[in-house]
């Protein structure tokens, strides 16, 4: 049993944000901490004052964090980011809202005092006897204290009040893991009222000491327990006013955020629910019965629908059985009524599941088709516009010397470069076929089918759905915004940002397959539409492979099977290894050189460069920790260290600087999902470096002794190419089921009424005991017989168990037992409910 907090943020726009540039504009971004501890770094939009950026981030947690920071930031190229303001979250205001907050939050300015972080390792205690009693407070240590000077470190000292009385401790230079082993005493007032204060400051040579947090203790509750020893968190001073008078004036920020703390238990306390999933998608559709991927379709909210998709795709990928249950939902979808040319447009979950299905199995062939020319429209940066009304002549400049470029010559010049992007991108499609993954090869195949048996009269309807899922959920979002799918590191300027626009309508109307009617809407696409109408025709020749019958067995061989492990590289980039004392392999041939890193799930290794022999590899349990390094230790704030055992048995530690702090979480977080479950890693670790004779970030002498910060394995950052957890997704599953428990069942009864009217229910909610009818047609009622359970069965019907017993099946969903840490959940047999009707 494992307790954990999944945090989802989603940073969708900013507005009205202060101008911080002469230009009269910003370059915002914003900057995630959780605990005071930098997470996440979204993209800069470029002079804006309201930017969007429409970013997600899953972060795996510690279940004991205790508030979200969110800082907006404007870049600047010559000197120091400035702050615009920040919204800070915490984990009680998270708590009052179970089911997410999403809304406008106004940005506050960032007071120094305020920006607290770290804590203090005190012993507080009572002394003596009646009369001549003392207060005696021990300050030990102190770790990961805010850095207030320009040296990325502080010089901290602790400074005690209590009745009247202040002392303070030493000066420790340098250090934002300070020890002082230094004991206070002060006399006991009597009646004990008075509060202990213990604060500690950064001391300045020059101007005011810096606040870098306090703590304080009711003396009244020191004398019941006699002593209390720990570590503290740093609390910011609540003594000034707490109404910030600019706040709004700042601007807002819309943000879109949920905690989730879950205790997932062992996998098999889960096996009853994922089985009754499974059957029911073995068994696929059934006529005239009421179907759980119904009722879920049915009672889920929009808003859960994305959410519920995932975990069921999530949970079939780990069974086989994702194609089957993407077959139950398109034949579910397609029994509806519904017309040729709006199949799947909705957000039903048929569509929200093949939508994440593609997400989670086609990311890398999405980034092999359209990564090419992306890339090209990012570093040509042409001028693309055929819309006469936004039109602007100053855009493109002059065409020769003296002569500015007319309207429709500017329109026929972003004609061809768009007809070539769109042709370029087009080959790649096509050409793509045989690198499409077999599994999504497959789905498309059983859905062309499907459509082509629902509508034979509309042959072209098939070919459609397969690109309303293929062009318009997936190919074109990509196109219109490769940010937010990993195709590129930053947004796209406005220039490019319009480029891409046009680009991605294009790829909507050549996955429409009649771009007469986008000439219809927008008659200023008439232009392009030569090159539309040939898209088409290479689209549909394209579908037609893709869902063709070759190699068919070869594909279908390992459809089936459970999805496998993550592919081979977990990560691999470019890192520059820093120079520091040690003999360890890594360090001794690398030292001082930026070289490939490549993690899988064997090793991290290097080499000089991508495809290179390989100089040297660590393996994956020798890994004891891989943590972030202090600003001050190398200049740079995106270094990061793994520790791990060198061949001699002797601890070694490699340096490696990142590009930015988004690369440099997502290296720690790849490295500790690989290390998870190494049993040697380390509970606490150095932040700093062993430099001369010491530990640059708390001094100690000992370059073995024990760190003096604690290690975040848990902390990670979540990814489509993560490896499956079937328990965490069955467990999303069983509580959204848990809370959906009442609405399920009145949809079920509502349902099993449309399907056999004048079913009532009888007592409370349970229906009136009936025979139900065997949907086999072999299966007369003349050879059935019901039990005294209430199930029916069969003499010679030979699919009994598969037909006859679907009623008490469908049952066991509201015996689902409620989850706590003690009892896992459990799905008993049906005592009072009789046997679901079927129908034939």
């Amino acid at each position: 049993m494992a307790r954990r907090s999944a945090l989802s943020i989603r940073i969708v726009e900013g507005r009205n944000l202060p101008a911080k540039d002469i230009t009269g504009s910003s370059d915002p971004y914003c900057i995630v901490k959780i605990d005071d501890e930098a997470i996440i770094r979204t993209a800069t939009v470029w002079k804006t004052l309201s930017p969007f950026w429409g970013e997600e981030y899953e972060v795996q947690l510690q279940p004991g964090f205790h508030s979200i920071s969110i800082y907006v930031m404007d870049e600047d190229a010559l000197s120091r980011d400035d702050i615009i303001g920040k919204v800070c979250i915490t984990r009680d205001m998270l708590a009052e809202h179970p089911k997410g907050y999403s809304g406008w939050m106004s940005l506050s300015e960032v007071d120094p005092d305020e920006e607290v972080q770290g804590e203090i390792h005190l012993r507080v205690e009572v002394l003596g006897s009646q009369g001549s009693r003392r207060l005696r407070c021990s300050v030990l240590e102190a770790r990961d204290l805010a850095r207030k000077d320009r040296n990325g470190a502080s010089d901290p000292f602790v400074r005690l009040r209590y009745n009247g009385k202040t002392q303070e401790s030493t000066v420790v230079k340098k250090s934002c893991y300070p020890r002082w082993n230094e004991t206070f005493e002060f006399e006991l007032a009597e009646p004990a009222e008075e509060k202990l204060c213990v604060e500690v400051w950064d001391w300045d040579l020059v101007g005011r000491n810096d606040f870098l947090g306090k703590v304080v203790f009711s003396v009244q509750g020191l004398e019941a327990a006699g002593q209390e020893e720990g570590w503290f968190r740093l609390c910011p001073d609540k003594s000034k006013p707490t109404e910030d008078e600019r706040r709004g004036s700042l601007g807002s920020l819309q943000l879109q955020v949920k905690l989730r703390d879950e205790t997932v238990l062992p996998s098999h306390c889960y096996q009853p629910l994922v089985q009754l999933l499974c059957q029911e998608v073995k068994l696929g559709r059934q006529d005239g019965q009421v179907h759980l991927v119904t009722l879920l379709d049915e009672t889920t909210t929009a808003e859960c629908r994305q959410e519920v998709a995932i975990n069921l795709v999530k949970l079939f990928l780990g069974q086989g059985l994702v194609k089957e249950f993407l077959d139950l939902l398109f034949e579910l979808e397609l029994a509806k009524p519904c017309e040729p040319n709006t199949l799947f447009r909705s957000n039903s979950l048929a569509s929200k599941s093949m939508e994440s299905f593609l997400k989670v199995t086609g990311m890398p062939y999405l980034h092999f088709v359209l990564g090419p020319t992306i890339t090209r429209v990012f570093e040509e940066k042409k001028y693309v516009e055929l819309d006469p009304g936004k039109v602007e002549i100053k855009d493109v400049g002059c065409s020769g010397l003296h002569r500015v470029q007319t309207e429709g010559e500017v329109i026929e010049q972003g004609r061809q470069h768009l007809q070539s992007y769109l042709g370029e991108l087009l080959d790649a499609i096509v050409r793509s076929a045989p690198a499409c993954p077999p599994l999504i090869r497959a789905a498309f195949r059983q859905l062309f089918q499907r459509v082509g048996e629902r509508f034979p009269q509309h042959q072209h309807a098939k070919f459609v759905a397969v690109t309303s899922f293929l062009c318009l959920r997936f190919f074109s979002p990509a196109v219109m915004t490769p940010k937010l799918f990993q195709l590129r590191a930053a947004h796209a300027d406005a220039r490019t940002g319009r480029t891409l626009l046009l680009l991605a309508k294009a790829i909507q109307l050549v996955g429409n397959m009649e771009p007469a009617a986008g000439r219809a809407k927008e008659t200023w696409l008439s232009p392009l539409l030569p090159a539309l109408q040939e898209g088409t025709a290479r689209m549909r020749d394209f579908i037609t492979r893709l869902v063709g019958t070759e190699e068919e067995k070869g594909e279908e061989e390992g459809e089936g099977r459970p999805l496998g492990p993550p592919p081979a590289v977990v990560k691999e980039g470019m890192l520059l290894v820093h120079k520091t004392r040690g003999k360890g392999p890594l360090l001794a041939a690398a030292a001082g050189k930026k070289l490939n890193f490549c993690l899988t799930g064997e090793s991290l290794s290097f080499g000089k460069s991508p495809g290179a022999e390989r100089i040297g590899a660590i393996a994956l349990g020798d890994i004891l920790a891989a943590e972030k390094v202090e600003e001050k230790s190398f200049g740079s704030s995106h270094v990061m260290q793994v520790v791990y055992m060198g061949t001699g048995g002797q601890q070694e530690t490699a340096y490696l600087q990142c590009k930015c702090v988004n690369e440099l979480n997502q290296w720690l977080s790849a490295l500790r999902k690989v290390c998870g479950n190494n049993p040697r890693v380390l509970r606490s670790y150095h932040p700093g470096v062993f430099r001369g004779d010491k530990w640059s970030c708390c001094h100690q002498r000992d370059r073995t002794g024990l760190g003096c910060d604690r290690t975040r394995h848990g902390v990670t950052l979540q990814d489509w190419s993560d490896p499956l957890d079937p328990s965490v997704e069955a467990q999303r599953l069983f509580q959204h089921l848990q809370g959906l428990r009442g609405t399920l069942r009145d949809k079920y009864w509502e349902l099993l009424e449309l399907l056999e009217p004048g079913a009532a229910r009888n007592g409370e909610g349970s229906p009136s005991t009936r025979t139900p009818r065997c949907p086999t047609p072999a299966c007369s009622p003349s050879t059935r017989r019901t039990t005294r359970s209430g199930t029916s069965s069969s003499r010679s019907c030979s699919r009994t168990r598969r037909c006859c017993s679907r009623g008490t099946r469908s049952h066991t969903l509201w015996n689902i037992k409620s989850s706590s840490v003690s009892k896992p959940p459990r799905i008993t047999a049906p005592r009072k409910l009789s046997p679901m009707p079927s129908q034939t």
